[in-house]
């Protein structure tokens, strides 16, 4: 049991510190150096980084919501995934998304997201009469909100602690043969698994900023306003 638990490394002012919490940290640094050497050496790397996720955040957002304006946190959002989902394959690290605690920062993360977004695109009152329309639907949208944050933090943790756990486990047995596969199959399912929490935090995004009703009333009351001053 231990060995699919967070393991303690060190503490600081009494605050435990965990494998996990190490290997993010680990993480962030690597991202960081990354960042600073594409910029300064290969920004043509950084450009298709870019416009490769750019793309798959395209796909699922209709084109008049501006996927740019959403791409610095999805875009983080997915490259950290992707390193987080295969960390596990470096000796002596773990993936910080085999955390629990880990996984439900992250959906919490989208969950805050939307709801900004929500409200920076359409108003406060705007954004509030769209998320209960009907006004008794109001209790089933915070279940619905509240459910899909707990399925993407669960979601992956799930997958990721259960494919480091089968990989793991088929090295102790067969240590000399099935390393590659396994490693393979790891790589695929961190890709994967980082790909689907992007699309759907996308998704929940472009159902908060959706604003063709909102855009239709505004054209149809400036018409009005226009036929009125006709006719006076």
């Amino acid at each position: 049991m231990d060995s699919i638990t967070p393991q303690v490394v060190f503490e600081i002012y009494g605050i435990k510190i965990t494998n996990t919490v190490v290997s993010t940290w680990v993480i962030m640094v690597i991202l960081i150096l990354l960042a600073w050497v594409i910029r300064r050496f290969k920004p043509g790397i950084g450009e298709v980084i870019i416009e490769s996720i750019n793309g798959i955040i395209g796909s699922v957002m209709p084109e008049e919501t501006g996927t740019i304006k959403y791409l610095p946190i999805l875009g983080t959002l997915a490259v950290f995934l992707i390193f987080s989902n295969l960390f596990g394959l470096v000796p002596g690290m773990v993936s910080p998304t085999a955390n629990i605690n880990t996984t439900f920062a992250l959906a919490l993360i989208v969950f805050f997201a939307v709801h900004v977004y929500g409200i920076a695109e359409k108003g406060l009152w705007g954004y509030i009469k769209d998320f209960a329309n009907p006004i008794f639907m109001f209790p089933l949208e915070i279940i619905s909100h509240i459910s899909r944050t707990l399925s993407l933090s669960i979601r992956l943790f799930g997958n990721i602690l259960s494919t480091d756990l089968i990989v793991a486990i088929i090295f102790s047995l067969v240590p000399l043969f099935l390393p590659l596969p396994m490693a393979t199959l790891s790589i695929i399912t961190g890709l994967l698994q980082a790909y689907i929490f992007t699309i759907l935090a996308s998704l929940y995004i472009a159902s908060a900023v959706e604003v063709q009703e909102f855009e239709q009333e505004r054209r149809r009351l400036k018409q009005l306003k226009k036929k009125s001053k006709h006719s006076s």
